[in-house]
């Protein structure tokens, strides 16, 4: 006959802190309870600012990519003369090598 484990229990999540209540006899999560919301700002003015900044740092990364995206064909441009020099620098050594080809 086999005996009774016991009544369920709880665990707490290490990484979130949640509380999980389980069956020991099944090893099934009966319940969860989250953990309580840690509070990110003490009132709403500091919320505001926060959204503020978020905001003016949004803008800029915008604008930082439009200036980006305005110069990329002369990036192109460097990256395609820089290829081309190191190609008529190095000397064309022909065909590599495949092993058939030393048969």
């Amino acid at each position: 006959m086999k005996a009774k484990l016991g009544n369920p229990f709880d665990v707490t999540c290490p990484d979130c802190g949640a509380i999980l209540k389980i069956d020991p006899e099944t090893r099934a999560i009966l319940s969860h309870k989250s953990a309580p919301r840690k509070r990110t700002f003490e009132d709403l003015e500091s919320a505001a600012k926060a959204l503020r900044d978020q905001d003016e740092r949004n803008q800029e990364i915008f604008r930082m990519s439009v200036e980006a995206e305005k110069n990329k064909h002369q990036l192109f441009d460097k990256r395609f003369e820089e290829a081309l020099r190191k190609a008529k620098e190095t000397p064309d050594e022909g065909r590599p090598l495949r092993e058939f080809d030393l048969d």
